[in-house]
C-alpha cells in the first residue's frame, strides 16, 4: 500500500470526470475528424457510460464492470470502426484539451498518467477498430495509476 490517492480520487471524483467528458464531446461534435463516429452528436447516455468507463479506469466505483458490460462492452464499441491514426491522435488531443475545459489537476504526475492513459487506450482502440483485427476479446477494465510518477505532496 503506498498510501497515494487514486487518480480518480486526485482529480476531484465523478464530476470532474462528467465534466472532462462532456467538454470532449463538445469538441468532438465540432471536430471535422471525430464527428463522422457520431452522426446526429453525441447523446447523453454515451457521454455518461464513458465517464462512467474513466472513472472506474482512474481508480473510481466499478459501475461500468457491475453495471455495463465491462470491457467487452468497450470492446464492442470500437470493432470494424476503422480508425485512423489521424483520428486517434486527435482524440487525445482533444481529450487533453478537455482535462484543462473540466479544470482537472494540472500537476505534471497526474497528467503524466492522464496522458499515459490516452496513449494506451487510444493505440489498443486503434488496432482494436481495424477490420482484420486479432482481438483480446475478455479482459478486465483496466485500473490506471500513478506509474513511475506518484504525486509530488510537499
Amino acid at each position: 500500500m503506498t498510501g497515494h490517492p487514486t487518480l480518480y480520487e486526485w482529480a476531484g471524483g465523478s464530476e470532474v470526470f462528467h465534466r472532462m467528458i462532456n467538454a470532449f464531446y463538445d469538441r468532438v461534435e465540432q471536430d471535422e475528424l471525430l464527428s463522422v463516429f457520431f452522426p446526429g452528436g453525441v447523446h447523453r447516455e454515451h457521454r455518461r457510460n464513458v465517464a462512467t468507463w474513466w472513472i472506474e479506469v482512474f481508480g473510481g466505483p466499478s459501475a461500468y464492470t457491475e453495471e455495463l458490460g465491462g470491457y467487452e462492452r468497450m470492446l464492442h464499441k470500437h470493432l470494424d470502426l476503422g480508425i485512423t491514426e489521424e483520428q486517434r491522435f486527435r482524440f487525445a488531443s482533444l481529450m487533453t484539451l478537455a482535462a484543462d475545459d473540466a479544470d482537472m489537476p494540472n500537476d505534471p504526475e497526474f497528467r503524466s498518467a492522464l496522458v499515459a492513459y490516452l496513449e494506451w487506450g487510444t493505440r489498443l482502440a486503434l488496432g482494436n477498430s481495424q477490420m482484420d483485427a486479432e482481438v483480446i476479446r475478455h479482459a478486465p477494465v483496466p485500473r490506471w495509476g500513478w506509474g513511475e510518477a506518484p504525486p509530488y505532496e510537499p
